[in-house]
């Protein structure tokens, strides 16, 4: 890959997992049941080798697959990318006996993992998780507490979750566990999102766990955690992309045939001028997720930066992208069943999501005042 285009066998890839996803992909996820998991959907992505695909390649193609996918099925987009969020800590930080008993059965769509951080008092503000992990003998805790706004839950099979081990020590108290569904004392419920995917709600009643569910080490949850959002922040992005894309081919589809003022739309200054903003946008938000996802390949040092940089970008783009779809379409778009109003229900979760904007400002300009603290003392 160069600065600014994908080599021809990369681009000739997503075009395939395009058709792939319009032709067997969003089939399948227009009978699944809003608010549930769509398994046949998962399998399916398995019997493609997508879901074997997030634990084998780097952040460029995972961006590509969210990207490509989001494009024509963001139903497939977003089981797959749960399934990677959910079970990338075992990948990275389990054990052999943890990824031998989770990842096969993740891979092949058999497995729900999902990834359990936000708490009701504690979602941009991560470092302020409140789950207790109280000791219950010789590296053995018990967990009381509660999580909230949890992608696949309550129907996911295993849990990466995170738990305050050490109260009172902020980000460096907190450690990773993983915990199958079936724990005693785990139960959730649903909660009514505008998402079609389940997000739900867990309560933890002295749920045990061992040294045996500890995912990397005690204590050092948070960087499980913060590792796991560096990667998947840019693909965040990938996702948003690929709306705008799909939202922008509509617009100039519509705008080209649609006769208004005695010519069609596009003849328009006006509209010719905002499609060519939506494509200048949408452009330059994927030229930064394709740079930070670059970055994370080769082990930049500045990841954290380019993937909040890549994921703010690219979920506000998007969010103007399909509003200025829906606004050049009119009423026909915010019938039920439209793409844009499809798209205008699916775009406003990831500006929240995975750390809200605010958080990606937030997180950039930390990362630039240290690089400028490291400058002058050299």
């Amino acid at each position: 890959m160069t600065a600014f285009s994908l080599e021809p066998e990369r681009s000739a890839w997503c075009a395939e997992l395009r058709a792939l996803a319009a032709d067997r992909l969003r089939p399948l996820a227009e009978k699944g049941e809003p608010g549930h998991v769509n398994r046949a959907l998962l399998a399916e992505l398995a019997r493609l080798g997508l879901l074997e695909r997030l634990f084998t390649s780097g952040a460029l193609d995972l961006c590509l697959m969210r990207e490509s996918l989001a494009q024509a099925c963001t139903e497939a987009e977003t089981a797959l990318a749960l399934q990677g969020l959910g079970a990338h800590p075992v990948h990275a930080h389990g054990t052999p006996a943890q990824r031998e008993r989770w990842l096969p059965a993740v891979t092949d769509g058999s497995a729900v993992a999902a990834f359990a951080l936000s708490e009701p008092g504690a979602g941009s503000d991560a470092a302020a998780l409140e789950l207790a992990a109280r000791p219950d003998g010789p590296s053995r805790w018990r967990l009381t507490g509660e999580k909230c706004w949890i992608s696949n839950a309550p129907e996911a099979d295993l849990y990466t979750v995170f738990a305050r081990t050490t109260p009172g020590a902020g980000s460096r108290g907190v450690t990773a566990f993983l915990v199958p569904a079936d724990r005693p004392g785990l139960t959730g419920s649903p909660l009514e999102m505008l998402s079609p995917h389940p997000i739900g709600t867990l309560g933890f009643d002295d749920v045990p766990v061992t040294a045996d569910d500890v995912l990397g080490e005690a204590d050092r949850g948070f960087r499980v955690a913060m590792g796991t959002l560096n990667l998947f922040r840019p693909s965040v992005g990938a996702f948003a992309v690929g709306m705008a894309q799909a939202a922008l081919e509509a617009t100039l589809a519509h705008t080209a045939r649609r006769d208004a003022f005695g010519g069609k739309l596009s003849d328009l200054q006006s509209v010719a001028h905002q499609v060519a903003e939506m494509a200048l946008r949408t452009e330059a938000a994927r030229l930064m997720v394709y740079a930070a996802a670059t970055a994370y390949d080769s082990g930049a040092p500045d990841v954290p930066r380019r993937a909040a940089m890549a994921k703010l970008l690219a979920t506000e783009t998007a969010q103007y992208v399909v509003d200025a779809a829906v606004q050049l379409h009119g009423a026909r778009a915010l019938r039920r069943g439209h793409l844009l109003e499809h798209l205008y229900r699916e775009v406003r979760a990831p500006r929240i999501y995975e750390g809200a904007s605010e958080v990606q400002r937030g997180i950039i300009a930390k990362e630039l005042y240290a690089q400028q603290v490291t400058a002058e003392a050299e």
